[in-house]
């Protein structure tokens, strides 16, 4: 074992090797098969803006389609500059090179600093990786900074970019579905929407650990703006494909809230991060969520899910996680003979 294994930033090694030390039957290996490389459907966004009805049209539609065939889609001529996500992946490196000591102990954004899993009872469950989960109403925050100054004027500026692109790609799947667009402006609440900056170290050790472990997204939708590296892997037909990088693009998901409220039209796709053993990775993604009292009901009947609220939706799978190391989800609120 190197010197630099063991003096990992975070400790992900010792966790990891701790957690290895007690193997139970979750950790029966899997071997890495060579992932078949997908293209996600690619949608210019220019389209909804366009004087031709037809071309509008187009556009939306192709997003209804990536929502319901794939749960996931990329795209470009989004309106967020380019500059200033360049600017905002410097200042994120810039906060994730902080040492390990000072990430966990300032307070730094809100005091959302997290890194491995927690609630992991083995390898399998186990996410080699660091992040920081910033609800919105603390992302202009000048006491959540600290020393990151420069970090707090691209943040807020990042985050307004992302949540106006988050509202009117939901605006859209809602119309779809025979609602306003308003919809989102009456539910959506800054205290539950977040902005999460990753970073995945480097993992020498072994081809099984996962950046991030497979789940799917507890929200409406989830923007997400990555680098080059790639890592992100989604279960399509039953198998995991491989997304490709597009240095242009920013990918969106659908979450899990969409899938019960579209009835199941949108899908909400389990996908995960793998690592990479010579290379880090960072990644940004704005999630789109409610306000915790609001209900989430399916838009038709007969209905697959039974109401609930996000607050009981949350709350259920906290309490999976922390019993058995796993999200379940909507299986949960599946109804009776559905």
């Amino acid at each position: 074992m190197t010197r630099a294994m063991v003096l990992s930033d975070p400790p992900l090694l010792d966790h990891y090797g701790a957690l290895s030390c007690h193997s139970t039957q979750c950790d029966e290996p899997q071997s890495r098969l060579i992932m078949e490389e997908c293209q996600l459907p690619l949608i210019d966004l220019s389209g909804l803006s366009s004087r031709d009805e037809l071309v509008r049209q187009a556009c939306a539609a192709a997003i209804y389609r990536a929502s319901s065939e794939w749960g996931f889609f990329q795209v470009v001529n989004h309106g967020i500059n380019p500059q200033l996500v360049g600017k905002m992946r410097s200042e994120q490196v810039k906060l994730f090179q902080t040492p390990f000591e000072k990430k966990a102990a300032c307070g730094l954004l809100n005091n959302s600093y997290r890194w491995g899993s927690p609630r992991a009872t083995c390898p399998k469950q186990f996410s080699w990786s660091e992040a920081f989960h910033v609800p919105l109403t603390k992302v202009s925050d000048e006491a959540c900074y600290g020393e990151f100054t420069s970090l707090r004027e691209v943040m807020t500026e990042f985050a307004a970019a992302m949540s106006k692109l988050a509202r009117l790609l939901a605006g859209i799947l809602t119309e779809n579905l025979g609602h306003g667009k308003e919809v989102f402006d009456n539910i959506c609440d800054q205290s539950t929407c977040f902005l999460r900056l990753n970073h995945y170290p480097a993992c020498p050790i072994s081809a099984e650990i996962s950046g991030l472990v497979p789940h799917t997204d507890s929200d409406f939708l989830t923007i997400l703006c990555q680098d080059q590296v790639g890592g992100l892997q989604l279960m399509k037909d039953s198998k995991w494909v491989t997304v490709k990088p597009n240095q242009d693009a920013l990918i969106v998901n659908i979450g899990d809230l969409f899938q019960a409220w579209s009835n199941d039209v949108y899908k909400s796709v389990e996908h995960k991060v793998v690592t990479n053993a010579k290379m880090e990775r960072y990644s940004m993604a704005y999630f789109l969520c409610p306000s915790y009292d609001s209900s989430i009901g399916s838009f038709t009947e007969p209905s697959i899910y039974r109401k609930f609220t996000f607050r009981e939706y949350r709350d259920q799978v906290q309490e999976d996680v922390r019993k058995t190391g796993y999200k379940v989800g909507l299986p949960r609120f599946l109804l009776k003979g559905t």
